[in-house]
């Protein structure tokens, strides 16, 4: 079987195991969660919440932004360009309520998924930013936005950014 194939046979499993979860308590939560990481907005209050709570540090706020901003112009603009992957199969059926938002990207990697980890690593990682950004990730692909490769790859490539930018963020820290 080919790597492609063997791809495809993961994503299918995973998507069928994720219908299992579908409800309308669960779709308000996994919708709206997935809605707030939009354009990182949910990463971005996490940083200037961080910063306020170590003395309105706005030096380092500031620079975890741009570090968000960096990540999203490689993530949504040379990367994403590179692949042009498909959207699952049933992404024209999906119903855009509770705030989401039809994405104009390729699927691969998932940007929610990079982002994600990227804040979370920048963060300074830990068990609660890992399952904060975990569980964004796990929303587009509950959401029917991406497949489970698009997320596992924009989580490790959100890593990898993360620990490339976190000097930068951290400064002299």
């Amino acid at each position: 079987m080919k790597l492609i194939e063997r791809v495809a046979a993961f994503d299918a499993a995973v998507e069928r195991r994720f219908e299992g979860f579908h409800s309308p308590p669960v779709d308000a939560v996994a919708y709206r969660l997935s809605s707030a990481a939009d354009h990182s907005i949910l990463w971005h209050v996490c940083g200037a919440t961080r910063a306020l709570a170590r003395g309105g540090d706005v030096e380092w706020a500031t620079r975890f932004s741009l570090a968000l901003g960096v990540e999203s112009a490689l993530t949504n603009g040379a990367v994403k360009s590179l692949f042009l992957r498909i959207r699952p199969a049933d992404y024209a059926a999906i119903e855009f309520r509770h705030g989401l938002r039809r994405p104009i990207t390729s699927s691969f990697p998932s940007g929610h998924a990079t982002a994600a980890f990227c804040a979370a690593t920048l963060l300074g990682g830990g068990p609660g930013w890992y399952t904060a950004a975990t569980m964004v990730a796990a929303t587009r692909v509950y959401v029917r936005l991406h497949h489970a490769s698009d997320v596992l790859a924009g989580a490790a490539f959100g890593v990898g950014l993360g620990l490339l930018l976190r000097p930068l963020v951290n400064g002299r820290e």
